[in-house]
């Protein structure tokens, strides 16, 4: 399968995904997320209600990696910063950027005492995550790529950073061979996303509190595997902040890396919703096709982007507005 059909399975995963998981509460959908080891092609935040609705508080973008280590841990009342704050294992010089970043966007209260940074948290943070379910998108499942998606999901199941682990793919004319899936571990699930959504083989939750397992290597006929365990606190770290990611970003951020100002761009109905599409060579366009550098790019007038025609900022912030407007309406509060 080609890049665009692969980038074209992806996106109707996350339609699906954000219109049909069934959940008890509410999902957000997160597209290419992860951590510096392993990035996640489509993540699925199940959420506690209210708590994603006080998380709309802090704004959308995401806390980050050093914002975690202050926002939440803010005290109620005034206190000197290192009073309030755990030791963060890295000097507290950094400590005081993080906090006056958190000042700039409003998040946290800040004052000077006598020479001494005070803060003050301005909303508790929530814990706003319930669960958090990986899904590994390979449209073009055959044996080579069963092979290699085996030592992912191994890696994925071992390591326990979300609650479940599922891969999805098309079918292969009748049926999806099952001897391509005996190599899987049976803790993750298997969808087989066509026109219709079909499970093959319902996951196991892996997220038990115990440590995590990194695998380092799986070892060979004439070596043995190597492995080290997870720290339990390391491993929420990561969580909070691919769910942060998510929460920030959505999957809806493909453009980002797409050229929505080209004249060419648009988004057309799609089955369960919209999606991108290229007019010059009549296929969904990929981020390393819709750049500046295609033979066929064509910018905006800048006449549409100045005098309002026919929607203001022209055709391509029209495009990024609706998208984003989706985007909030996922995340409760922020339309607020």
């Amino acid at each position: 399968m080609d890049a665009d059909s692969e980038f074209e399975f992806e996106l109707a995963v996350c339609r699906w995904a954000e219109r049909s998981w069934d959940a008890d509460g509410p999902i957000l959908v997160g597209r290419q997320v992860g951590t510096r080891r392993r990035r996640f092609d489509t993540v699925i935040v199940e959420c506690d209600p209210e708590g994603l609705r006080q998380r709309a508080l802090f704004g959308p973008e995401r806390i980050d990696d050093d914002l975690l280590d202050v926002v939440p841990h803010a005290p109620a009342e005034w206190a000197w910063y290192r009073d309030a704050l755990p030791d963060p294992g890295y000097p507290w010089r950094y400590v005081r950027e993080t906090i006056h970043r958190a000042d700039d966007r409003g998040i946290l209260d800040v004052r000077t005492r006598g020479n001494r940074i005070q803060i003050r948290r301005r909303w508790r943070y929530p814990d706003w995550v319930a669960r958090i379910v990986a899904i590994e998108n390979k449209p073009d499942l055959d044996a080579s790529a069963a092979d290699r998606l085996a030592a992912q999901l191994e890696f994925d199941v071992a390591l326990a950073l979300a609650d479940e682990v599922w891969v999805a793919t098309e079918r292969a004319g009748e049926r999806v061979p099952r001897a391509l899936l005996e190599d899987f571990p049976v803790e993750a699930g298997v969808l087989v996303v066509d026109d219709t959504v079909e499970t093959l083989w319902q996951p196991r939750t892996l997220t038990d509190r115990r440590p995590g397992i990194r695998i380092l290597d799986r070892g060979g006929d004439r070596s043995a595997a190597r492995f080290e365990y997870a720290d339990s606190d390391w491993t929420e770290r990561r969580r909070e902040v691919i769910s942060e990611r998510v929460y920030e970003r959505g999957w809806r951020s493909y453009l980002d890396s797409l050229r929505p100002d080209c004249r060419h761009f648009e988004c057309v109905p799609v089955e369960r919703g919209v999606g991108p599409h290229c007019d010059a060579y009549d296929r969904t366009p990929t981020p390393s096709q819709c750049r500046g550098a295609c033979p066929e790019f064509t910018p905006e007038p800048p006449t549409w982007r100045t005098r309002d025609w026919p929607i203001a900022g022209g055709p391509g912030r029209g495009v990024r507005d609706v998208l984003d407007a989706q985007r909030r309406r996922e995340r409760p509060g922020l339309e607020e």
